[in-house]
């Protein structure tokens, strides 16, 4: 393989394994930065992507976009970076910045968000990524890549709403779901000031979850617990993406309570008007942060200790990685370590 070409692994048609597969890298625009890939993490978006769960996955396609690595190349016009340094990419890699959003600095909400994914054309589980040197972020030096790569998707999910609608004073915050996001919003609650609950379908998780920072603990299938929760909360952030009593999580939140969606949910999400009128409750959606808000993240996971707990694996085994995060059996999240030899450079 020569040093102009990148290794990666790709799903050739949906739902497939994903098999090595060879290309010429992305030409650079002006603006734009190649990064060799030294870790990437597995989100459960990737899977996703590879069941074309959104109707946009072209194929082949090459999953990843929670990036770690180094510059090795940068277009004329970028600037703020260098060859050498080490930086990580998220779920995003470009934006439009022409739209209403862009120019208030909201990229995520780009109008054009569906093209804006790190893995367009080809995403992270390779060699090498091609992406606006705009998203692409300085880590702090004491951080380790493994962490690094999982707080550049994971960790921004679940800040944003938390910075955003919970920091400063007193607040009672619900987490559902103690997962790969679950458990990075329990310690960025506590770490901001917040009284955790984690709400779970998992007795097993309790013990973790007390460590990761939650004051309490609570089995949704458990109604006792649930009621004795009844109007309880300010904040519920909802971390997972399996079935829901949506109707319970709901009689948990105080008047003017919010309900805030960074998972997705596999069933549709169903309530009782009534309800959601009579204490004037809002539902929510947040996807990622802004790049300010990235920034931001990084510097505050790294001051207060945040961090994922991390299983590390070599990129060659990606399908085994990602079957274990669709048998719910990663704890929390898996990253992978390139393996690949020959790398882009």
């Amino acid at each position: 393989m020569s040093l102009s070409t990148v290794l990666g692994y790709a799903a050739k048609a949906v739902g497939q394994p994903l098999e090595p597969f060879t290309y010429e890298p992305s030409k650079l625009g002006e603006h734009d930065v190649r990064v060799s890939i030294t870790h990437c993490g597995v989100c459960y978006t990737d899977i996703q992507g590879i069941e074309d769960h959104y109707g946009i996955t072209t194929y082949p396609f090459v999953p990843g976009h929670e990036v770690v690595g180094t510059v090795s190349a940068v277009g004329h016009a970028v600037s703020g970076l260098k060859e050498g340094d080490r930086v990580g990419i998220g779920w995003q890699g470009r934006s439009c910045m022409q739209c209403e959003w862009c120019l208030q600095g909201e990229e995520q909400l780009c109008q054009d968000i569906g093209n804006c994914g790190t893995w367009k054309p080809y995403g992270g589980f390779s060699s090498s990524v091609v992406v606006d040197g705009r998203f692409a972020y300085p880590l702090p030096a004491a951080m380790s890549s493994e962490v690094a790569a999982v707080l550049m998707c994971a960790g921004i999910s679940v800040y944003t709403p938390l910075q955003s609608y919970a920091a400063g004073g007193s607040r009672k915050v619900g987490i559902v779901g103690v997962g790969g996001l679950g458990h990075l919003a329990i310690q960025f609650a506590h770490a901001l000031g917040c009284e955790v609950t984690a709400i779970s379908s998992s007795p097993g998780k309790k013990e973790q979850a007390l460590k990761f920072g939650a004051d309490h603990f609570i089995i949704t299938e458990d109604q006792t617990s649930m009621r004795q929760v009844r109007l309880s909360f300010d904040l519920l952030l909802y971390t997972s993406h399996g079935k829901s009593d949506w109707t319970s999580l709901l009689y948990s939140l105080k008047s003017n309570g919010r309900l805030i969606m960074v998972g997705f949910s596999d069933d549709p999400v169903t309530f009782d008007p009534l309800e959601l009128v009579v204490h004037q409750m809002s539902i929510i959606g947040s996807l990622i942060g802004n790049r300010v808000a990235m920034r931001e993240m990084l510097s505050f996971a790294q001051a207060h200790g945040i961090a994922p707990w991390i299983e590390l694996m070599p990129m060659s085994q990606v399908n085994h990685a990602i079957q274990r995060v669709k048998e719910n059996k990663a704890r929390y999240r898996i990253v992978l370590f390139n393996d690949t030899v020959g790398a882009d450079t």
